[in-house]
């Protein structure tokens, strides 16, 4: 059973679908679909939507069928009915489980705090420069696909498209914790190296001579 951390109404949070619940459970995904609705019918509107987002996914024939990811908490009052030694390892599994994946997404959340102060002092660091004016008010998008290019080999836009994302998305929002603390490390190094007064092309020479870190998205 796969658990995914998604963006759903604009936070992220840990869950897993109704299909991976009934491919694990050995249960046709229909009478899982079925007991999640039972359990929108006793508990009030507000309560379900905290637990259950109603999803679809493309079926073998091409069709868009609807299925539900659910919370941890989802989860466990869709599956504490569930009995026999199976469902009661993987209960104890998926206990572990999201327990690790919750503790995952704290680590990334905490580094995208910390990546907001890096990113205000290179762009600090850019408008006290000549460079700003020079790139015509581009230069924190120039020198953030430098960064994206050394690190990734690809620069923003090929990111997004590789993720699958569109334009108006953050693209450090699908990167990884690892991942977000190789750009902040980048970030700080060519803030510093702006504030010496060293400009573009200096500077792209410079990390791209002497970066270690090569990170495959």
């Amino acid at each position: 059973m796969l658990v995914e951390v998604k963006r759903i109404s604009k936070t992220e949070m840990t869950v897993v679908s109704s299909l991976d619940v009934a491919e694990t459970f050995e249960k046709n995904h229909r009478d899982v679909m079925e007991s999640i609705r039972n359990i929108e019918s006793v508990i009030s509107t507000a309560e379900f939507s905290a637990l259950f987002y109603l999803d679809s996914y493309k079926a073998s024939n091409g069709k868009m069928n609807p299925m539900y990811l659910m919370t941890r908490d989802g989860f466990t009052l869709l599956v504490m009915g569930y009995t026999g030694e199976k469902a009661m390892q993987f209960k104890i599994a998926y206990i572990k489980q999201f327990n690790a994946m919750e503790k995952a997404l704290q680590g990334k959340l905490i580094e995208r705090e910390k990546g907001i102060a890096v990113r205000q002092s290179l762009t600090k660091a850019l408008q006290q420069s000549t460079e700003n004016g020079r790139m015509h008010g581009h230069a924190y998008s120039t020198y953030t696909n430098c960064i994206y290019k050394v690190l990734f080999g690809k620069n923003a836009k090929q990111l997004r498209e590789d993720l699958g994302i569109s334009a108006t998305e953050n693209l450090r929002d699908h990167l990884s914790e690892e991942e977000i603390r190789a750009v902040q490390s980048m970030e700080r190094l060519v803030s510093g190296l702006v504030d010496c007064g060293w400009g573009y092309d200096q500077i792209k020479e410079f990390i791209q001579k002497n970066n270690t870190t090569k990170i495959a998205v």
